[in-house]
């Protein structure tokens, strides 16, 4: 199994622990701590994996700039 935990470093606590002990109960784990990556960059460069959707992000930054089919919603229509 693996698993993997991306949080602040201040919310480590006995109940994270307990809950890794329940998970991996009666096996033998390895730990390994890094400092996460800024998560705009990795979300951005996984949205780009696909061909399809790259093209698709690509194509719509593309509407935006020459500004065509653009979608416009009012602030009360949000409601």
């Amino acid at each position: 199994m693996y698993t993997v935990y991306r949080m602040d470093a201040n919310s480590l606590d006995k109940r994270f622990l307990d809950a890794v002990k329940a998970m991996f109960r009666d096996k033998e784990i390895e730990i390994v701590v890094c400092e996460a990556p800024d998560t705009e960059n990795d979300e951005t460069e996984y949205l780009l994996k696909s061909t399809a959707n790259r093209k698709h992000l690509l194509k719509s930054i593309d509407n935006i700039n020459q500004n065509q089919n653009l979608v416009t919603v009012s602030p009360d229509q949000l409601k």
